[in-house]
């Protein structure tokens, strides 16, 4: 439990400027469902034999997560890392650099949950869901999710030499996923080479488990898409020790 203080000490930060931060986050994405769903969705009438914003509510709720996750790990962990050198005032402490990242990287989920919450609540109070009792499988995978993309932008942060950066890391991966993944429509409707490429990015296995959980149905290979998920987490978080070992310590 050494990566509590860290968790600990973010939260603490976080709480001061905890309501403009939560409506930072949820803004975004919420006024993409609600924009695009009731006013697209009045052109489109219904996709794959469900309301344009039912549909859309699934893969806004995976691309919330996504973009918390993704700035807190980017911008908010660079700042502490580059610029007010909180880690290197961590690190002079008995604990570790694997504690500090931990820490940083269940904080981050943290945070993507809170997203994923409220958009989850919304979801409810619109009655966009189809089985109440399935729609709650949606919370492991907003934390699944979350953990996820702050493993793969710790790893980008890792590489990072200033905020500019982050800048190719939204454009040339973040969006290309949020075009491809199935959030605004489904991935289908894609060439097929194109569809193929969609299926290995890490927010296609999110929409896949979140979407059928909205309709009412039990998702299709779920244990694959989980697997995924944490391979992508697991593998973005080594990836992240190591270079970061490599930039501050050596």
């Amino acid at each position: 439990m050494n990566f509590f203080p860290v968790w600990q000490r973010n939260f603490m930060v976080w709480r001061k400027l905890a309501l403009p931060s939560i409506l930072g986050n949820l803004a975004d994405p919420l006024l993409y469902m609600l924009g695009l769903g009731y006013g697209l969705g009045q052109f489109l009438g219904d996709v794959n034999g469900v309301p344009y914003l039912t549909f859309l509510a699934a893969g806004t709720l995976a691309y919330s997560v996504m973009n918390s996750a993704s700035f807190e790990t980017l911008y908010s962990a660079f700042s502490r890392m580059h610029v007010q050198k909180t880690w290197d005032a961590i690190l002079n402490t008995p604990l570790s650099l694997a504690d500090v990242l931990l820490g940083e990287w269940l904080w981050a989920t943290s945070k993507s949950l809170l997203s994923g919450l409220a958009i989850l609540a919304v979801i409810w109070v619109l009655g966009l869901h189809a089985d109440f009792a399935l729609s709650l499988w949606l919370l492991p995978i907003i934390l699944l999710t979350g953990l996820c993309f702050s493993g793969l932008g710790l790893a980008v942060n890792s590489v990072a030499p200033n905020y500019d950066f982050f800048m190719y890391y939204f454009t040339l991966v973040i969006t290309p996923m949020v075009l491809l993944s199935g959030v605004f429509y489904p991935p289908d409707a894609l060439p097929d080479w194109l569809a193929g490429f969609a299926a290995l990015l890490p927010l296609t296995h999110a929409i896949e488990l979140a979407r059928p959980l909205v309709l009412g149905q039990v998702p299709a290979q779920p244990l694959l898409h989980v697997l995924v998920l944490a391979a992508y987490g697991g593998a973005g978080f080594w990836l992240a020790l190591h270079l970061t070992r490599r930039r501050l310590l050596c």
